[in-house]
């Protein structure tokens, strides 16, 4: 498949933990980056480490950016949502992390119910939609993306069938083990997912029996939520379930047989967000981090590496490549219920459906 020139680069960071330690600096005009600290006489001491739940190329360049506009050390470690809260709840007496960067705002809701989060109220949050944050300051939404369907297009054309429209359109006896989709226990994506599943199916109660008929259906539950995209596009699976954003990201890298659609039918989409982790050894610095990551320099980041999802500060300039979410049918998605229900539906889900 052809690939663009820089992927070959984007490849090449795919570590499970990078570290980046950046020098001050004097000069730049952001102003988030003013906000933060930019000026070296008045820079906090310390060093931040940050744990981020997007893509690996974003997240490397979200902390090497931070550390040019602000003057401040930071180190980053890259894990999908539903890890980084395993791991801040194994943490919980020790911190080791003063900020957790993206991943779907339900995960951060049940980490704030834990205990494990602290408010922030940012004075860049005031500009965002009270929708996509918490209203104690626990979380504040960064950017917004909502569930599609990958299809390969040489797998379509091998079986003779259509990309999916519907989510009833997975049980399609041709899809019989063809179909890769995260585990909800470790990706905040296939949570999401799961939860869409629920609603749209009308209750919890069908919505299992939906689950349950589709398991059958499954290749792989991955532990990346955006694994599934590639592994599609590689032609390793027929349909992946992941987010519309990390397709098109895929799309864009390349990967022409990849097919994007979205369940006609409803689909649900991740508020994803920021929060101070509890105890933080540097919560000056923190707060420093979140009010950059809410700005719309920070937000607009992600379009440079290849992140096309919807930003939530109003004065950002969001990508040419994101879905229009006013054109999908998206269903009432209650990020406070979904968080609290997480833990329960996702236990359930490992009972009743992996098994």
């Amino acid at each position: 498949m052809k690939k663009k020139k820089w992927i070959s680069s984007v490849a090449a960071l795919t570590m499970t933990a990078m570290l980046f330690t950046g020098c001050g600096s004097a000069g730049g005009n952001n102003a988030a980056g003013d906000r933060a600290g930019k000026d070296a006489s008045d820079k906090p001491q310390g060093k931040l480490t940050v744990y981020i739940g997007f893509q690996e190329d974003h997240a490397v360049a979200a902390i090497k950016k931070f550390t040019e506009d602000t003057g401040i050390e930071a180190s980053m470690i890259r894990m999908s949502a539903g890890e980084i809260l395993a791991k801040v709840r194994a943490e919980k007496d020790n911190p080791q992390a003063d900020v957790w960067y993206g991943g779907p705002a339900d995960t951060f809701v049940q980490a704030a119910s834990e205990g494990l989060l602290q408010p922030y109220q940012s004075p860049v949050a005031e500009k965002i939609d009270a929708k996509y944050k918490d209203p104690e300051g626990y979380w504040t939404g960064v950017y917004v993306g909502a569930v599609g369907f990958a299809s390969n297009k040489e797998f379509l054309e091998k079986k003779g069938v259509q990309a999916p429209t519907k989510w009833a359109d997975l049980l399609n006896p041709a899809f019989k083990g063809e179909i890769v989709m995260a585990d909800p226990a470790s990706s905040g994506t296939a949570y999401t997912a799961m939860y869409s599943v629920l609603k749209v199916m009308g209750s919890e109660e069908k919505g299992f029996e939906y689950l349950k008929s589709l398991h059958p259906q499954i290749q792989q539950y991955t532990t990346s939520g955006a694994a599934p995209g590639r592994m599609v596009g590689m032609g390793e699976a027929g349909v992946g379930i992941l987010f519309a954003h990390d397709i098109i990201k895929y799309q864009e890298e390349g990967f022409d047989s990849l097919v994007l659609t979205v369940p006609q039918d409803g689909t649900g989409y991740e508020t994803g967000s920021i929060g101070i982790i509890k105890n933080t050894k540097n919560e000056e610095l923190a707060q420093k981090f979140v009010d950059w990551a809410l700005s719309p320099g920070a937000q607009e980041l992600g379009k440079t590496v290849g992140s096309f999802q919807n930003l939530t500060n109003p004065d950002a300039v969001g990508p040419e490549q994101a879905l229009d979410l006013s054109d999908i049918r998206t269903i009432d998605y209650d990020v406070v219920e979904a968080g609290k229900e997480r833990q329960r539906l996702i236990d359930k889900w490992s009972a009743e459906v992996k098994k």
